[in-house]
């Protein structure tokens, strides 16, 4: 186990609180790092053995939940799929852009999700339900049309790095687009046209 130390600059800020309401760097140095650790243990570890006040969202901690998104290095990235090794001994963390802060690297994810939901992200169908009432059906070529959509997992990595966000926060995205993707090349869902007008709107595409 190699030995390296690893200096963190972190952007913190805490609206609540007067002194801490705009954002501020603060330093960390941790000891003991070994090149594969992940930079979500590196920030576990500020928050358990320095400062108890450091807050960020995490859960899974395997690159599922996409809750620990956050802009590792100025590039954003799920904290739980960064290694040491691939971001060096200097690392800066900051939350992802284009969010009203909550804390620290706790954004406000509404506006995200506002967005996500603008788009009809369900299946929308005028078929009755299948006489033997079991799922619909398509062909493998079908699905293979939209397959990839559907491992997104809401993270906000990309609409947040996304300049054209940053300028307009009332523009949709890149995530509500590939949502709003995955159900129009859905060959068994009918809101195609309802989605595309959505999308066709002055915050759309």
């Amino acid at each position: 186990m190699s030995d390296l130390t690893v200096k963190f600059k972190i952007r913190r800020q805490n609206p609540e609180v007067p002194g801490k309401d705009k954002p501020y760097w603060q330093e960390f140095t941790l000891t003991g790092v070994d090149p594969t650790d992940r930079v979500l243990e590196m920030l576990h570890r500020i928050k358990w053995e320095q400062d108890g006040t450091l807050s960020l969202r995490r859960s899974c901690a395997h690159g599922v939940c996409g809750s620990d998104a956050m802009r590792i290095n100025g590039v954003n990235a799920l904290a739980c799929k960064v290694l040491v090794q691939d971001v060096g001994n200097e690392i800066m963390v900051e939350p992802i852009l284009g969010l009203p802060v909550i804390k620290d690297l706790i954004v406000d994810m509404e506006p995200f999700f506002e967005h996500y939901r603008s788009v009809l992200p369900y299946f929308i169908t005028n078929d009755p339900k299948p006489a033997d009432g079991r799922e619909r059906l398509q062909t493998q070529d079908d699905k293979d049309k939209f397959d990839d959509t559907t491992k997104c997992i809401l993270c906000a990595c990309c609409t947040t790095s996304c300049p054209s966000y940053w300028a307009n926060g009332k523009y949709v995205g890149p995530a509500a687009i590939v949502q709003a993707h995955r159900f129009i090349f859905d060959t068994r869902d009918h809101g195609t046209q309802e989605r595309l007008n959505i999308l066709a709107e002055e915050n759309g595409v």
